[in-house]
This record gives C-alpha cells, structure tokens and sequence, in this order.
C-alpha cells in the first residue's frame, strides 16, 4: 500500500523523508534516476530514457546494469517497513503513481495555480499566497543533482521561481510598497540579470519613490548589459517606460 509519509522535496538540494525520518538517497547519480520518477510521476519511463536523463548521449559501458542497481536500491530505500515501494514496474518502463508521494515542486505549483484562478485585482491575498509558494525554496533546485533532465529541469523551476517573485513584485509596486519592492528586485535581479521585466519593475518602483535618476540609471544599466551579453538593445516596452520617466509622463 503507497504512503503519504514519503516526502521531497526538490526546490534546493535533493531530499527525502519517511515521516520524520531523513532517507539516504545514495549518489548524485542514483538521485538523478529518482528525480526523474518524481517529476514525471504518473508516466512510464523506460530505461532508455533514464539513461538518456542521466548520462546524456555519453552513458559509461555499464549503463543498463547501473540504472537496475539504482532501481533496486531506490526501491529498498523507499519501502521502509511497507509491503511495496511507490516504484512501480509498467509496461516499457518505471512509473511513480500521481500522489504517491509528497512533493514540494507539487506544493509550489497549486499555489501559483491558485493565484492564477483568483482575481488579479486581490493584490495582498495575491501576494501572500505567491510568498508562501516561495517560501518553499531553499537554494537551486535540485541542487548537486547531475545530468540533462536535472539540468532542464533546474531551468524551468527557476523560470518558474522568476516568475512568481515578478508576480509578488508587481503586486508590492501597485499597493505602493516601493521598499519592499526595490529590496526583492535587487536579490531577482541578481539571479535573473537579463530578465527585463523585473527591470521595468525597478524602474517604475524608483520612479514613484521620487528617484528619477536612479530609475534612469536602471535603465542604463540593463541597456549596457544586454549590449554587452547579448548585442540587442532594450524591448519595446522597456524603452516606452524610459521615455516616460524621462519626460514624467503625468500618472506614472
């Protein structure tokens, strides 16, 4: 019988718990395996694909063996003192069943799927139900996990982390709470430096604080940047912003 007291989480290092009890998920490598069973829960993965997610188009000699050893373990690990292991045997492949476990990746999505099928006007409920989502990361996610499904996976989830922080941003600009704005868009920034949509964010919470200057030197900054990484200029709604804050476009 599957249980609920299986928990990960995955929003910063690997994790995995059996009620209060931390498992030992073995090597970078054997973590890999079950982070793909975790992420794709409800559908079949073959082996093929788990080497593919692992090793990539460079596999050692003794791929297919490893990846059985891996299972084996994993299933052991998982079990504990149950009768079966939320690791299933399908038709072409491995497969966690939906809801097997506790995910925090899941945790982090239905609450940013909650905001979303809110009302955007509800700014403060918004916002807080956005920082719990938050909340919920604790570094890079999956963290020291190796391979190409670990490494796109890390990528969405930060896209995803992005977003939601430019969500609770944008919800702070327009309830006028600039301070805590700017404070947030310094650490997104950092972490997402070509991301323009924080910058406009920046520049608008400066230019309602009575800083003109410092949200035109935004705009330089970001400008200079994406000259320098990329060799384009600014988008069309970022220059739109430059060109108000610098006329002060009244109801800005």
């Amino acid at each position: 019988m599957l249980t609920r007291e299986l928990r990960f989480t995955l929003l910063g290092p690997m994790q995995g718990w059996r009620g209060g009890t931390e498992l030992d998920l073995g090597s970078p490598q054997q973590q890999a395996t079950l982070a793909v069973l975790l992420l794709k829960a409800g559908a079949q993965t073959s082996k093929a694909q788990l080497i593919d997610a692992i090793w990539g188009s460079s596999p050692p000699r003794a791929a297919d063996g490893t990846i059985r050893t891996y299972l084996l373990r994993l299933r052991r690990i998982l079990r504990g003192g149950e009768p079966e292991s939320p690791i299933r045997t399908v038709a072409g492949g491995y497969m966690i069943p939906t809801g097997a476990v506790d995910l925090d990746t899941t945790h982090f999505a239905d609450l940013v799927h909650r905001v979303h099928s809110r009302r955007p006007e509800d700014h403060e409920d918004n916002a807080v139900r956005l920082r719990d989502a938050l909340a919920l990361w604790r570094g890079t996610a999956l963290a020291g996990v190796p391979g190409p499904f670990a490494d796109a996976q890390r990528d969405r989830l930060s896209q995803l982390h992005a977003a939601a922080g430019e969500e609770v941003v944008a919800a702070d600009v327009h309830m006028g709470r600039y301070a805590t704005a700017l404070a947030d868009l310094a650490l997104l920034i950092a972490a997402n430096p070509l991301r323009e949509r924080l910058r406009e964010l920046q520049m608008l919470a400066l230019y309602r604080s009575g800083r003109q200057a410092d949200a035109l030197e935004a705009y330089d900054r970001i400008r200079r940047h994406l000259a320098r990484e990329l060799g384009i200029d600014p988008g069309r709604e970022l220059q739109q912003l430059h060109r108000r804050i610098l006329t002060r476009v009244p109801g800005l």
